[in-house]
């Protein structure tokens, strides 16, 4: 698992998807240091990494990027981790739009092409 603070480049996330899932590369975003953890096998352990580094459980949010995806098509909110009730969060997606705008905003400042 490797954090990207500063930024990661498409074809970086292609390699880690081929060495998982092949089309997708799970990654937890973190909203308020705006940066994001990729290259677990689960959500929940990229989540366990980011609290052991000083993240607050409240700002990540369980993504799925597909590299090969155009738009919007790259970005798939679908994580255990994001059931939430206690944030309103009540499905493994990102209920609330302006959230999911966050998430986006974030993962666009740190993926290059």
């Amino acid at each position: 698992m490797q954090i990207v603070n500063d930024h990661i480049t498409i074809a970086e996330l292609r390699d880690i998807a081929k060495g998982f899932y092949g089309d997708l590369v799970k990654a937890v975003v973190d909203i308020e240091k705006r940066i994001m953890v990729v290259g677990g096998d689960l959500h929940a352990d990229e989540e366990a990494f980011m609290l052991q580094n000083g993240s607050a459980q409240k700002d990540l949010w369980g993504i799925n990027i597909y590299p090969a995806g155009e738009g919007d098509q790259w970005i798939e909110f679908d994580s255990m981790i994001n059931i939430r009730p206690w944030q309103d969060n009540r499905s493994r997606g990102v209920d609330n739009t302006e959230l999911q705008k966050k998430i986006r905003e974030v993962v666009q400042d740190l993926v290059k092409l």
